[in-house]
Formats: C-alpha cells, structure tokens, sequence
C-alpha cells in the first residue's frame, strides 16, 4: 500500500520524497539539542546521506507495509516527521512517533499531524491498537499523546532509552473507534 498526503488546515502529512534530503536534513540540524535526548537516531554526526538513507527506507518500507512514514509540512514548508512502526500484525498493534523541528514547535503542529496519522491509519490499515510510547521526562511529547486523546494506559519502567540511558516510559493508546 502506498500512503497518500492527508491535510487539515495548514499542517498536513505525506510520505517522504527524495527531494525532501534538504529540508529533512536542515530540520534534524536544527533541532539537535530538543531532539536528541528522545530520539537515538538524532546525533550530533547527522548527514544529508542519513536523510537520504532514511527516505529510501521509509519508501521501501511503505511497499512491504513494514512502516509507514510521512514529513509533516505546515503551511507548505517541512515541519518535521511521524510514523507508524513497529507493526505487529497478528496482535493488530503498531508504534506511533512523532518530531517537530525545533522553530516549528508551540504551534499545535505535531497534535494535528497525529491526529491526521491515526485517521490514516485506522482508514488504511486493520491495526485495533496504536501506542504512543513516551519518556517520563517528555513532557512536550505526553501533552501532544494527551491532545490527541490517547489513553494513559501504565508507566513502563526501563522501556525506552533518554539522553543513552534507559527511561521510564508512559504507555499511551488510541483505539479503532469502531472497537473501542
């Protein structure tokens, strides 16, 4: 399956595009210090050739249904990333993340891109659970989880890594609808 763009307002989501290097790059760039501590592949030795990489992978992956991965724009310009992985399909569950570059954060741009994600993903998709699994000391991402509904489900000693150390996790989940 390929994923199309989905857009509500001025913040809309599509899959990633070889021409977006640049602007994936530069985002990344700008961004190390907020983005870092939470997401292990933001390093201070980040490349263009990462962000080609990572297109290509989340292309590849889009066709083999392994992940879905979209750039978030708002008001036409790169915002930053979101994603469904981790996909489990016998339990129907998958992983739901997100990042905004660092100018573009306050501005309910991640709320909005996931919001858009999870209606992609239960259109597109036969997942019945999608959690958004986040570091205790992320309090910038729990709001968003919060805004867009998911349920607070448990705290996950040790479940994610912080700044190379493993953390505390707060496991949140959105359900299908139609199964809730």
């Amino acid at each position: 399956m390929r994923p199309s763009h989905f857009m509500s307002g001025q913040v809309e989501i599509r899959p990633y595009r070889p021409e977006d290097r640049n602007d994936l790059f530069g985002a990344v760039r700008e961004s190390l210090e907020q983005i870092a501590p939470w997401m292990p592949w933001c390093h201070p030795d980040y490349s263009i050739e990462d962000a080609s990489s990572w297109i290509q992978t989340t292309l590849r992956a889009a066709e083999t249904g392994t992940m879905y991965d979209f750039a978030i724009l708002a008001n036409g310009k790169f915002a930053g990333g979101c994603g469904i992985n981790h996909i489990n399909t016998q339990d129907r569950v998958a992983n739901l993340g997100y990042w905004i570059r660092t100018s573009c954060t306050g501005q309910g741009i991640a709320s909005s891109a996931v919001k858009l994600l999870i209606a992609w993903a239960f259109a597109n998709t036969n997942l019945n659970r999608i959690e958004i699994v986040v570091a205790v000391d992320n309090h910038k991402s729990q709001r968003v989880a919060e805004r867009v509904g998911a349920r607070k489900d448990a705290i996950l000693p040790m479940r994610t890594m912080a700044n190379g150390c493993p953390s505390d996790a707060i496991m949140n989940s959105v359900l299908r609808p139609d199964h809730a």
